[in-house]
């Protein structure tokens, strides 16, 4: 069952609605720990988000995003998944234009990334979680931008194809089309790598 935007099979508790209400209402009078709450909430999904779609500046994104959000919040009306829908929508503009602009810029050597950097921990997990999510962007870069886009919207964030399509300036047909595309080209993609030595 899927209610109020949030995950399948996990039905919104009224009192996680009004919570998110009554934050939504300080953040929009300027409470700085509303803003701080919005932001450590969904940051790291936006920061995921970008990073899949090759920006550049994750974390200077990221920032960029939450500040339209928070400039934008007075005119934002809606509860949490309306809201998820929204910033997922300025997410996907602002990597568009991060994406463009970086084609236009020319390239530095390729490395790991500043804030992938962590503090130290124990090296075989971490290890074992960077060959995961290498494995995971391997993947999601054989896609297109628009097919990328759709999987991490519609399976990383559970957006309902109907946010989707909004949020990609899409209907919601062309939405299903590319899902189902994106699925069957990395089912393609995995049994290749399967049968490759």
């Amino acid at each position: 069952m899927r209610s109020g935007g949030g995950r399948p099979s996990e039905a919104r508790r009224p009192s996680e609605d009004a919570a998110f209400g009554a934050t939504l209402k300080a953040a929009r009078q300027g409470a700085s720990w509303a803003f701080e709450r919005l932001y450590r909430c969904h940051a790291p999904r936006v920061a995921a988000y970008l990073r899949s779609h090759r920006v550049p500046d994750v974390g200077g994104a990221t920032n960029d995003v939450f500040l339209r959000v928070f400039t934008g919040l007075t005119g934002f009306h809606g509860d949490e998944a309306a809201f998820r829908s929204w910033l997922f929508t300025i997410a996907h503009h602002h990597m568009v234009d991060e994406v463009r602009r970086a084609a236009r810029q020319p390239r530095m050597a390729e490395g790991t990334p500043v804030e992938d950097q962590g503090p130290g921990g124990d090296a075989e997990e971490d290890a074992l979680v960077g060959m995961g999510r290498e494995r995971v962007d391997r993947l999601l870069s054989r896609l297109s931008t628009d097919q990328r886009a759709v999987v991490l919207l519609r399976v990383v964030e559970d957006l309902s194809i109907e946010q989707v399509a909004e949020t990609l300036g899409k209907r919601p047909t062309a939405v299903k089309a590319l899902q189902h595309r994106a699925l069957a080209a990395l089912r393609r993609h995995l049994v290749d790598e399967e049968v490759s030595p």
